[in-house]
């Protein structure tokens, strides 16, 4: 960095990735700092700076104090460990310290007194939601969604008929021809966890998961116009139960709100739909997936005059970008859930739905709101 472009931030003021501090008076000052930045998405810290932007330097003592403090912080007071980089400035004010924090790959990282924290725009603010602090885990790789036992759901909620049928197709085999327990073939199956029902058990074989998970469903809702404000609807609908069942109605709900074109057929049949059924199951399937379940909130399914809106909650993981899942670039989620999804959806895991649907739709958009914890999938509809 040159001393213009630190001129530059400077003027350009505090925001969540540029921070200015006066000094520090211990390392313990410094270790919050840089456990906000790391569980963030890294940046810099100015040393020298006031929080209105004017410099009001340090003594070249002080900044070899300060120096100390960096390195006892990042090495004894936050855990794991974090490894920024300094440069010093010599401005006609004073000394300025700029310290460069990466985003942390190893989330999410705490200060020596056990706080985790975050950036909040310009400032900082504690972890306290077992929610959040589960997404930090999952960032890491250290825990999945799909591998949370359910609380309150034991085995004797599996539907075994439903768990029979499966058996039978894919594995060529009966329930009663097994010779452990029932809940040795569930804890083999990876549907079990600590005793429980974990989370890809019950979305998918459990007798009525919405009634243990009330946010795992699809909220559906059809519109005369093309605003979400809308008081009035042409057609709405809560899409409950098994994963797989859950997965149709959503396909169908949508082909039933749509226009079906002749395109040439005969005139008893039945159209050809405007957004072509391969889209939709796709990206549904890709939804219902690889979603984020440690996010409180059900997928939202939303068709308008003009296109259709399939909202998922979280936003891409880890470095995903939209150009990478439209290369067919992909970051499971949910590893066990999409693992069983091969079997029961129209789903290959091999990151390439998004793009067989764009092979057919090259006009669909995709936003990923980091901001807002979601990913939106926007299909235009043909013009009527």
């Amino acid at each position: 960095m040159e001393t213009a472009e630190l001129l530059a931030i400077i003027s350009n003021g505090e925001d969540t990735k540029h921070q200015f501090k006066a000094n520090f008076a211990s390392a313990n000052a410094i270790a919050a700092e840089l456990v906000a930045m790391s569980n963030t998405c890294g940046g810099l810290i100015l040393v020298g700076v006031n929080d209105n932007g004017s410099i009001n330097g340090m003594s070249f003592d002080e900044v070899g104090k300060l120096n100390q403090y960096i390195s006892n912080a990042s090495t004894n007071n936050v855990v794991p460990p974090v490894n920024p980089k300094t440069q010093n400035f010599t401005l006609t004010e004073g000394m300025v310290i700029v310290i460069t924090v990466e985003k942390g790959i190893n989330k999410p990282y705490m200060d020596k007194q056990g706080y985790i924290w975050v950036k909040a725009g310009a400032d900082k603010r504690k972890v306290t939601t077992r929610e959040e602090l589960q997404r930090m885990y999952q960032q890491s790789g250290l825990i999945h969604a799909d591998q949370v036992p359910v609380a309150g759901v034991g085995i004797e909620n599996i539907d075994r008929d439903y768990l029979d049928e499966f058996l039978q197709q894919v594995y060529d085999m009966r329930l009663d021809e097994q010779t452990g327990t029932f809940e040795q073939l569930l804890n083999n199956m990876n549907l079990v966890s600590e005793g429980q029902l974990n989370l890809c058990g019950a979305l998918l074989f459990a007798k009525r998961p919405h009634l243990h998970l009330p946010v795992c469903i699809v909220k559906a809702v059809a519109f005369y116009g093309n605003d979400i404000t809308e008081q009035h609807y042409i057609d709405s609908k809560d899409i409950n139960g098994k994963m797989a069942d859950v997965f149709e109605k959503s396909v169908s709900f949508v082909l039933g709100n749509i226009r079906h074109q002749q395109n040439g057929q005969d005139f008893n049949s039945v159209g050809e739909p405007e957004i072509p059924r391969l889209v939709l199951q796709e990206l549904i399937a890709n939804a219902l997936i690889h979603r984020d379940y440690f996010v409180s909130a059900p997928i939202r399914l939303l068709v308008f005059v003009d296109r259709v809106e399939i909202i998922s909650p979280g936003h891409l993981p880890n470095n995903l970008t939209i150009d990478n899942i439209k290369l067919g670039n992909s970051n499971i989620r949910n590893p066990i859930l999409a693992s069983f999804a091969t079997r029961l959806l129209p789903y290959r895991g091999l990151g390439s739905g998004i793009m067989r649907a764009m092979k057919a739709m090259p006009s669909i958009e995709f936003v990923d709101d980091r901001e807002g914890n979601l990913f939106k999938v926007i299909i235009p509809r043909s013009s009527v």
